[in-house]
């Protein structure tokens, strides 16, 4: 089987790379201009089962015409595409653009599922992006050396009610607490810049916060009918350096809906920190 990928940024389309090439499938790459890291180049030259084509964030017309002549029926997506893309400069194909013109909200879901849609109606079935990385999903427990005490257990139980209430209207699905009051609340900035935007708000406070516990606790949660096709939850090292710069000191996601890339460094560091992660059951 030719299997075909759309590649956004970050280590997920390389994770997904490897893991298809460990199952003997050859990899067609759509790789997006605005978005993808140029190693994808490297790995195809060292290796004849991957091909690359390059492609702009709003050639949907290329995309399928690239797919069909690589013979590619299962697709996946593995990779952020910034949902601010959609109101930057980027011209849209007509496809693309039809597409847009016959969305209710420009909200993730909406999109993405539009855009499914329009692939199997062209004979490309878009694959769930953990089909080949389940092991990689967070299970349900403390993840690191160190436990939640009881106030970051209580911003979790706060911050799990306000990311579910975002997350159910597609607006986010990452929510910042300290002393169980909502510091920041994600959109379409992203789960780090939304951690370093509460760790300057909590900054700026200086004297006036001294009656308040100012150790941030960052909840990130899947939609509640997250489609795991795309959009999933991924927690990178980047996450936990960024919560160290912004003294965060505790991590709670959703168990087996959040994937947990380079889990090895990603806990050593988080208990280096003394950062407490858990992953908390639906």
């Amino acid at each position: 089987m030719t299997l075909g990928l759309i590649a956004g940024n970050g280590r997920f389309p390389f994770l997904l790379l490897d893991a298809a090439r460990a199952q003997g499938l050859s990899v067609v790459v759509a790789a997006i201009r605005e978005e993808t890291d140029v190693e994808i180049d490297q790995r195809a030259e060292a290796d004849s089962g991957i091909t690359v084509h390059w492609l702009s964030l709003g050639e949907l017309s290329r995309l399928i015409e690239t797919f069909r002549k690589e013979g590619v029926k299962k697709a996946v997506m593995a990779g952020q595409v910034k949902h601010k893309q959609i109101f930057s400069s980027i011209r849209p194909d007509w496809r693309l653009a039809k597409l847009l013109l016959s969305l209710r909200t420009r909200s993730t879901d909406m999109l993405l599922g539009a855009l499914a849609k329009v692939l199997v109606d062209e004979g490309i079935e878009l694959m769930s992006s953990t089909a080949f990385l389940e092991p990689l999903l967070a299970r349900e427990g403390v993840l690191t050396e160190r436990a939640p005490d009881e106030q970051e257990r209580r911003n979790i139980e706060y911050g799990l009610s306000v990311a579910r209430a975002v997350a159910g209207f597609d607006i986010g699905q990452t929510v910042v607490v300290a002393a169980q009051a909502c510091v920041a609340v994600e959109a379409m900035e992203g789960t780090d810049a939304a951690i370093e935007r509460a760790g300057r708000l909590m900054g700026s406070l200086e004297d006036e916060a001294s009656t308040l516990e100012r150790r941030l606790t960052v909840v990130k949660v899947a939609k509640p009918n997250q489609d795991m096709r795309f959009d999933v939850p991924v927690i990178g090292i980047g996450t936990v350096e960024t919560m160290i710069r912004a003294g965060a000191s505790c991590l709670s996601l959703e168990a087996g809906r959040t994937l947990l890339f380079d889990r090895e460094t990603l806990l050593k560091r988080a208990d280096e920190a003394g950062i407490a992660i858990v992953a908390t059951p639906r």
